[in-house]
């Protein structure tokens, strides 16, 4: 038996549904941007592999520092003892971050990191006496696949065996100059109840892309800082470098009080979480009463491994050469929207630093379970190019070593695309 036989026999995949899913590829060596499979075929990898790998495939220098710390230690329990890579790692973070980020606390992934933040803010207020019992999310929201950040996200097809499970959220729409003053009014009427507000900075990433304006964003956090109402970025998706600068709220004024972060933290080579907060929310679970500690941690809790992973990737992305390569996409990919902006097939075609998305126009409406996503998924795999549409919405969240003749591949293929759906 092949690869693909061998694991059909046995393994279960994510978000997939296993009696009608296309045999999986058997994926052997990757380079770049690049990933071949077991007959050698090369395919460009147009998403960052689920949009972790920000650097490139098999990086030699991440590989080198992982070997490194492979040969050195491989793991330590984090609860009484610490090590060099996770110190390094934290004061590192730190120091590009907005500079009201002053804790760091480690997690294994982007739901988790989530769960963290959520748990560290309805703990805040009870730890003081003063329970807020609401969590204030964003419709449309996507945060991980764990009760607490499945709570928070979008009630949809991903929830819906799970609804009667999740706790009660109050969801408000994407800020705009139409809704925002109606958005603060709702928020002053409910405050004394509200927790924490949770979001996605500028980008929503599984609900299609969808994007919105930083000033809008910044006026409601700050309306949130006035009802002294805690927020959380979730730059799980945005950070490092996706939306043009370090971080997401670079963008912003406005500071949160908490972050999280998970995929191309590592470069996209080891599973890792982080969620930062202020020393405000720190010092309120600092007590002689044990009840008020953070109950929460990992067995791989700061894994050595992922931590030097992490450094690795941090040192890599801070470089001259990323920054220039990070702002070469945005530009490339700004000169094919408005070139494409007026196609009729299109419903939407949007933009946000190295995040470009093209929404088909569809009669159903956009839907994740368009049947065009299927066709466009095997339209642009037969050109060797890995995408994974959202329904009817394509997007490119490529690595930054992408080539331009590689992103000419790919402007290619929508163009192609474009003639055929």
């Amino acid at each position: 038996m092949n690869w693909t036989e061998r694991d059909q026999k046995i393994i279960w995949h994510p978000y997939t549904q296993m009696q009608t899913a296309l045999p999986p590829i058997p994926i052997v060596r990757g380079e770049g941007a690049l990933l071949f499979d077991d007959k050698g075929r090369a395919y460009l990898d147009a998403v960052s592999s689920w949009w972790v790998n920000i650097h490139g495939h098999a990086h030699p220098y991440i590989a080198q520092k992982i070997f490194e710390q492979l040969n050195t230690l491989e793991h330590v329990i984090f609860a009484g003892f610490t090590h060099p890579s996770a110190v390094l790692l934290a004061e590192g973070l730190l120091s590009i971050l907005p500079d009201n980020q002053q804790k760091v606390f480690y997690s294994d992934n982007g739901s988790t990191a989530v769960e963290v933040a959520l748990k560290m803010c309805m703990q805040f207020w009870s730890n003081q006496g003063k329970p807020r019992t609401k969590i204030l999310a964003l419709k449309n929201a996507y945060h991980g696949d764990t009760f607490g950040a499945m709570s928070v996200s979008a009630r949809s097809a991903f929830t819906a065996s799970f609804d009667p499970y999740l706790f009660q959220v109050e969801f408000i729409d994407l800020p705009n100059g139409d809704n925002i003053e109606a958005l603060k009014e709702k928020l002053s009427a409910i405050s004394h109840q509200l927790s924490a507000f949770i979001f996605e900075p500028l980008v929503q990433g599984s609900a299609g892309m969808l994007m919105y304006e930083a000033k809008y964003l910044d006026e409601l956090m700050a309306h949130c800082r006035k009802e002294n109402i805690l927020t959380i970025a979730d730059e799980v998706m945005t950070g490092f470098g996706r939306t043009g600068k370090r971080f997401a709220c670079d963008h912003l004024t406005e500071k949160p009080d908490l972050m999280c972060f998970s995929k191309g933290l590592t470069g996209g080579t080891m599973p890792l979480g982080i969620t930062t907060c202020t020393n405000r929310i720190f010092e309120a679970f600092l007590s002689e009463d044990k009840h008020k500690t953070l109950f929460h941690g990992h067995s791989f809790t700061a894994n050595p491994v992922a931590c030097a992973a992490a450094l690795a990737s941090m040192e890599l992305f801070l470089q001259p050469k990323t920054i220039t390569n990070i702002e070469r996409i945005c530009r490339r990919h700004q000169i094919f929207a408005d070139k494409n902006s007026i196609s009729p097939k299109l419903k939407s075609i949007r933009q946000t630093g190295t995040i470009l998305a093209m929404e088909w126009n569809v009669e159903s409406g956009t839907s994740y379970f368009s049947n065009l996503r299927d066709r466009l998924y095997q339209f642009f795999l037969a050109k060797n190019i890995i995408l994974r549409p959202l329904g009817n919405i394509i997007y490119f969240l490529t690595p930054y070593c992408i080539t331009d003749a590689q992103l000419d591949e790919l402007y290619a293929a929508v163009e192609d695309a474009l003639e055929t759906f």
